[in-house]
C-alpha cells in the first residue's frame, strides 16, 4: 500500500478521470478521411481526368508544351506517341502523356 492510497482512495481517483465516448475514435477516423478526400484525393483525380481528356483530344497542328518545357506543333499522331515539330525540320517523338498543355493557336509564332 502506498501513502497516497491512504490519503486518496483509488476508486475515488478513478471516478474523477473523464470518461471518453466509445464513438470518439471512429468519428475522428471518419472525419480525417473526409478531410483527406476533399483536400488531396478529389483534386488529384479531377486533374488526372482533365489531362486524360486533353490528351485524347489532341489533333495535328495543335501547339503544345511537352513535360520538359519543350514547345512545338504536333506533326503526327499515334496511339502512344506524338511527333512534335520544335523547329523547321526538327521533329521530336514523345509519349502522349508527356504533353502538359495545349497552347492557343498562334502562340508559337508570336514568341
Amino acid at each position: 500500500m502506498n501513502f497516497l492510497d491512504l490519503l486518496i482512495a483509488p476508486a475515488h481517483a478513478a471516478a474523477a478521470a473523464p470518461q471518453q465516448s466509445p464513438w470518439s475514435l471512429p468519428i475522428m477516423m471518419i472525419l480525417f478521411f473526409v478531410v483527406f478526400w476533399f483536400f488531396l484525393i478529389r483534386p488529384q483525380t479531377k486533374r488526372a481526368k482533365e489531362h486524360r481528356e486533353m490528351v485524347s483530344k489532341l489533333a495535328k497542328g495543335d501547339e503544345v508544351i511537352v513535360g520538359g518545357g519543350l514547345a512545338g506543333r504536333i506533326d503526327e499522331l499515334g496511339d502512344a506517341f506524338v511527333s512534335v515539330e520544335v523547329a523547321e525540320g526538327v521533329k521530336v517523338k514523345v509519349q502522349r502523356g508527356a504533353i502538359q498543355t495545349v497552347l492557343p493557336k498562334g502562340t508559337l509564332k508570336s514568341a
